[in-house]
């Protein structure tokens, strides 16, 4: 197959057959050699014809669609990147541009819409490529590439990242964004191998997959990194991973580290990368040795590649400017646009940027994220920076007048602009924010910058969604976590453990979610919330052969539904709890219960992300029982004489006196709060976290290990208190890290070796293991649905409860027993609904101070923005 030789194409698609038999795809449980590549390859480009002619591809991670790309840059046509899936964004190109030929995907085979045999474009030779930019998808702006642009850059990123014939890259981006498209050129271009996926990295079988064909590296953007948090992946075994790039946006620089650092430990390298659609994808990358010492830097220029900085008109801060073979030939913005030849040689970034006394360069700011209002200039990414130091999600952009910004869920977006245009100084008309679920993204994670611009032409729809009343955010899932979770920034990547919560907190949005969702995963917080508002009601119940089982399996739903064990023990734990106390009955054992209930809550909420993230989770929990309890207890120890200034600081175990009296009330509370502060400060230890990311089994084991030493008094020490109960927590904890029918038989046995003999009373060591072993056999117990409502209510306030019934009781029981638990239970209801609004308020006040200290800072010159 030869076409004039002005129409060569691109040197890796051209050549594909050099390798012989060497695999060039994996896909489906298959693989096709170089040599069979190369063979579909030539046969799509027959199909294209001699003549040259400008093709449209919607790409997909498919072999299909992949032929079909490299068959046009092979054979010299030039080929226009639509987006994967089509829709208006393609078919607007496709209107714009009116290409020869449309191929996409049908039923796993290419299909050709060869819309006329000629064609009616000026072509300019050196053109290869036509793809949208990365602010402009579905915009008829597109970059031209040529075929030396497309091969440069291919062959530099194979040199810094020294790929190698073994190497197997999972297509975790699609073909049709930039970076997705770099990683297939560059892995072709070596003679490596590319895994042809579109599974999530959030989906088991993605692993699976790189498991099985022994994947190498994935590419990532920086949402990539919340997914892989929510996953555990820092716990995953992955012997074959090689290195993660990451580009596509800023990430976090502490993200960075953390992600260096663990790469470091766990064999893989991270490259931290930068680039343009405008330079064919790559500009720069972080070498791996130095990106834990400097997470915020992009790095430096790419094989070939060059930078310099350009003084900009008005700005201290200087633009960054690259140069090198892989810069496009300049932009199309209608047909004529196609027979255009080079007109950039030097690509202005639009980024200003430093360069360190290390030689890696940092970019600081947006040169283009500039508007004029009043005379003065406003940097946009300045107003995103200060809504983030608020806690806040959002994404700026506006005209010369004003700000127009996209604001996640449920702020009082009056309050909050007032607070920005005094930051920056600007008359408040001139901000405009707009209520949204999620900030708008392109395919790449970007943000949308157009479509939140068209936000303001529908201000008062806008307005009105922002003003919903209580039953329209009680439907809504983000709404739900915003509000029980006390946080302004809930985003639909979120999910309840990455937001913070925990086993506090868990209770009111499990219940609050079922009403809106019905019955919910058994895994609902670890997923993300717009996967979450998706899913569908699971019950758990089997199926039913009859029809008389299928009336008694629909009358049982209509009365019955499945709830949480951990929900129902503390709601059940409370009553009995209480109750005995008060001598109404007696059952003791059920806050022993508690103790495990506490620890495999802890193993659920607070061991995912980063270490740092974790400690802050970790002491935040803290706080949330200490504030409640201490501020009840001083008020107990100032208009009573039963309590102690050591009730007040939680230190009557270690201060006060020898066994049971009344300064003994607060036990629970006390060993509750030593342990996490304990386990905190042990998992802060570098070497202890990185322990338990890797072994998230046999720590807590260790732990129960170490305190039946002392349960079985095998060490004599002095162990104030109602006696040792870190085992208990270490057991729950052990229960939740159980995935496996083995892990929960040897936790079942622990179970069955150590409660009993625990305490005297043989009922109380009866409860005490069956409320365990059905925390940890048991995900949901079947509950009236009449009191679903009352029973989350119950676990939500049942710490509270337990610190006011001593206050509450000895008013009502001399008259009515039954009285006092229900008194007690609904001063602590309230109490918890009080308390709670409270603290959240008090966090986001905190959070605002805080980011407004930071920006006086930065006015001042303390802080520089990096």
């Amino acid at each position: 197959m030869t076409i004039e030789p002005v129409l060569a194409g691109v040197s890796f698609a051209a050549d594909l057959a050099a390798f012989g038999d060497r695999t060039a795809v994996h896909v489906e449980g298959e693989s096709v050699s170089y040599g069979e590549l190369a063979d579909r390859v030539d046969a799509a480009a027959r199909s294209l014809g001699t003549v040259r002619r400008l093709v449209a591809l919607e790409a997909d991670n498919s072999l299909p669609s992949l032929v079909v790309y490299l068959a046009a840059l092979s054979s010299g046509h030039p080929l226009l990147i639509l987006p994967t899936g089509g829709g208006r964004a393609a078919e607007s190109l496709v209107s714009a541009y009116d290409p020869d030929v449309l191929a996409r995907v049908q039923d796993g085979e290419a299909v050709f819409d060869v819309r006329r045999e000629g064609t009616r474009h000026a072509l300019h030779p050196e053109l290869a490529l036509l793809v949208s930019t990365s602010g402009s998808t579905g915009s008829p702006k597109l970059v031209r590439l040529s075929a030396e642009s497309v091969q440069a850059n291919a062959a530099a990123i194979a040199e810094y990242l020294q790929l190698r014939p073994d190497d197997r890259a999972a297509t975790t981006l699609p073909l049709s964004y930039c970076y997705g498209m770099s990683v297939v050129n560059s892995h072709l271009c070596v003679g490596a191998s590319v895994v042809l996926t579109d599974l999530s990295v959030v989906d088991p079988c993605f692993w699976e997959l790189v498991r099985n064909e022994r994947v190498t590296s994935f590419a990532a953007v920086p949402y990539t990194f919340d997914l892989l948090e929510r996953v555990g992946f820092a716990d995953k075994e992955l012997p074959s991973l090689r290195y993660i790039t990451q580009a596509g946006g800023r990430l976090d620089p502490d993200r960075v580290r953390d992600y260096a650092q663990l790469g470091r430990r766990r064999g893989w390298d991270l490259f931290v990368m930068y680039g343009q659609t405008e330079a064919t994808a790559r500009m720069a990358y972080l070498p791996p040795d130095v990106a834990a010492e400097h997470p915020q830097a992009v790095g430096i220029p790419i094989p070939g590649g060059s930078f310099r900085l350009a003084a900009v008109s008005g700005l201290d801060d200087r633009e960054l400017v690259y140069t090198g073979p892989n810069v496009m030939l300049g932009y199309a913005e209608k047909p004529e646009d196609l027979e255009l030849g080079r007109t950039v040689t030097d690509l202005h970034t639009g980024d200003l940027a430093r360069r360190t006394a290390e030689g890696l360069y940092e970019i600081v700011g947006r040169r283009s994220r500039f508007v004029k209002i009043v005379g003065l200039r406003v940097d946009l990414g300045q107003v995103e920076r200060i809504l983030a130091g608020m806690g806040i999600s959002a994404a700026a952009t506006g005209t010369d007048g004003q700000v127009i910004a996209a604001v996640e869920s449920g702020h009082d977006l009056s309050l909050i602009a007032k607070s920005v245009a005094q930051d920056i100084g600007v008359p408040r008309a001139a901000i405009h924010f707009h209520s949204v679920a999620a900030v708008p993204r392109l395919s790449s994670g970007k943000p949308d910058y157009p479509a939140i611009l068209a936000l303001h032409t529908e201000e008062q729809g806008s307005a009105k969604r922002t003003e919903g009343g209580p039953e329209a955010a009680s439907n809504d899932v983000l709404g739900i976590f915003a509000d029980v979770l006390e946080r302004d920034d809930v985003r639909g990547t979120d999910t309840f453990v990455s937001l913070g919560g925990d086993s506090l907190s868990y209770v009111a949005a499990s219940v609050r979610l079922e009403r809106a969702l019905g019955s919910l995963p058994l895994d609902w917080h670890l997923m993300p919330l717009g996967e979450l508002a998706q899913a569908p009601g699971v019950d758990g119940s089997p199926g039913v052969a009859s029809p008389v089982g299928a009336a008694l399996h629909k009358w049982r739903r209509r009365l019955l539904a499945p709830m949480e064990t951990g929900i129902v023990l503390r709601a059940l734990g409370i009553i009995l709890i209480i109750s005995t106390h008060i001598r109404w009955f007696s059952w003791e054992g059920m806050a022993h219960v508690l103790v495990a209930v506490a620890g495999f809550n802890f193993a659920r909420f607070q061991l995912s992300g980063p270490p740092r993230v974790r400690l802050r989770r970790q002491l935040r929990s803290v706080a949330r029982i200490v504030v409640p309890s201490v501020a009840v207890i001083g008020f107990a120890f100032a208009v009573t004489d039963t309590y102690s200034w050591a009730n007040v600081f939680l230190l009557n175990s270690l201060l006060g006196p020898e066994g049971w009296t009344d300064f003994s009330r607060f036990w629970f509370v006390e060993a509750l709060v030593h342990i996490l502060l304990g386990v905190a400060v042990l998992l802060a230890i570098p070497a202890v976290g990185r322990a338990e990311r890797r072994w998230p089994w046999a720590v807590p084991l260790a732990l129960l290990g170490a305190d039946l030493l002392l349960r079985f008094r095998l060490i004599d020490l002095p162990y104030p208190g109602q006696g040792p109960v870190l085992w208990l927590f270490a057991l729950g904890w052990a229960a939740s890290a159980s995935r496996t029918l083995p892990k929960r038989t040897i936790v079942t046995v622990l179970a069955v070796l150590t409660i009993p003999g625990a305490f005297d009373d043989e009922l109380r060591n009866a409860t005490l293991l069956a409320g365990f072993l059905i925390l940890l056999w048991l995900p949901t117990v079947p509950v009236p649905r009449a009191l679903h409502g009352i029973t989350g209510l119950l676990a939500s306030a049942s710490l509270y409860a337990y610190v006011t019934h001593w206050l509450v009781y000895p008013l009502f029981d001399q008259d009515s027993k039954g009285l006092a638990v229900v008194a007690s239970l609904a001063v602590g209801i309230a109490y918890w609904a009080v308390a709670t609004r409270l603290m959240g308020a008090a966090e986001r006040c905190f959070r605002e101070r805080l980011a407004a200290r930071r920006r006086r800072e930065e006015a001042c010159g303390a802080v520089g923005f990096r």
